[in-house]
């Protein structure tokens, strides 16, 4: 009897174990609205393959981009579901989370991707990971994608060359403003329907980075692009909280200095993207790149100015003070 017993009790640990050892992986459904040969793109699927390769059996990573999970109205009701797990949204997405994220929308606000590399590494800047957990939302990482052009269907060297045109604007109240002191019409709409909003004159400009005109041919229904690194599209890295806090402690921690890992080769890689991005563009011959004087730039820095002073109260003037000083090397 009691050796029936023993020897139950071993087949039920055995089995016990090859239960553990054969459990299914963890699987992180990443979906982005971008193509792969985007900075965002290239980061997912490199974050992808570490994590497969490092938490072997442990973690599945599926990464759906190109909207083609969820697109950009529908993305973050998604995560709060629980039907995505991780989103790489453009910073302009949380103003209804955390008002202070809206700094990065302020238009002139950092002069380089380096000075805000230098705010988002700043305590005030990891700060703004955490600021939305109470919407069960948390921030991994900051990804560059890079400065923001503008484009049109008529040239735009000076603010009063945009009054009266219809700019397409993510959903946010920084960017409609932006728009509207230079006299212009804002318009929301979602990232994939941009093209189409362009080729048929449902707006007559956009901005964004040039990797992402290029990618999504954007410059074939735009005669006329303008280099004004006027502000910036980067991205946070988020997980529900609740998911990324139920992981194991481990299969986290290693999660957690993979993103590390990627989001330094993903900025890394950004200005590359662009820099090709914009070469490809010019050498298709389908729009014209306008070269701001710096005259021209500073007309439209003032004319967008007030801008900042709009929504101070809103994000905080010691936080915008902080960007500001990012700026001094």
């Amino acid at each position: 009897m009691l050796k029936t017993t023993v020897k139950a009790l071993a087949c039920a640990l055995s089995l016990s174990i090859a239960g553990l050892v054969h459990a299914d992986p963890v699987t992180i459904k990443f979906a982005h609205v971008v193509a792969d040969n985007t900075p965002k793109g290239q980061g997912a699927l490199l974050f992808k393959k570490l994590a497969e390769e490092r938490l072997p059996g442990k973690v599945k990573v599926e990464v759906y981009p190109n909207s083609s999970l969820f697109g950009d109205g529908k993305e973050m009701e998604a995560l709060l579901l629980g039907d995505v797990h991780m989103l790489a949204p453009s910073l302009a997405k949380f103003e209804h989370y955390a008002k202070a994220i809206q700094i990065f929308d302020l238009p002139f606000l950092f002069d380089d991707l380096a000075a805000a590399d230098r705010f988002q590494s700043s305590p005030e800047g990891r700060s703004l990971l955490t600021a939305m957990e109470d919407k069960n939302i948390t921030g991994l990482a900051y990804w560059h994608n890079g400065t923001k052009q503008l484009s049109a269907n008529k040239p735009l060297r000076e603010p009063k060359d945009a009054r009266g045109l219809k700019f397409r604007v993510q959903a946010s109240a920084v960017l409609e403003e932006q728009f509207k002191v230079v006299r212009a019409n804002p318009r929301k709409m979602s990232f994939a329907e941009v093209y189409q909003g362009l080729q048929t004159g449902v707006v007559n400009g956009t901005e964004n980075t040039w990797s992402n005109y290029e990618s999504q041919k954007v410059h074939e229904v735009q005669p006329y692009m303008t280099a004004s690194d006027h502000g910036l599209i980067d991205y946070m890295v988020i997980t529900n909280t609740t998911f990324w806090k139920g992981l194991p402690d481990d299969v986290r921690s290693e999660l957690e200095a993979i993103m590390d890992e990627v989001t330094v080769e993903v900025n890394r890689q950004a200005d590359e993207l662009n820099q090709k991005a914009r070469q490809a563009i010019a050498a298709s011959g389908k729009t014209e790149i306008i070269e701001l004087t710096p005259e021209q730039r500073a007309q439209w820095r003032e004319a967008m100015q007030p801008v900042w002073k709009k929504f101070e109260g809103e994000i905080g003037a010691d936080l915008i003070e902080a960007a500001q000083a990012a700026n001094q090397r």
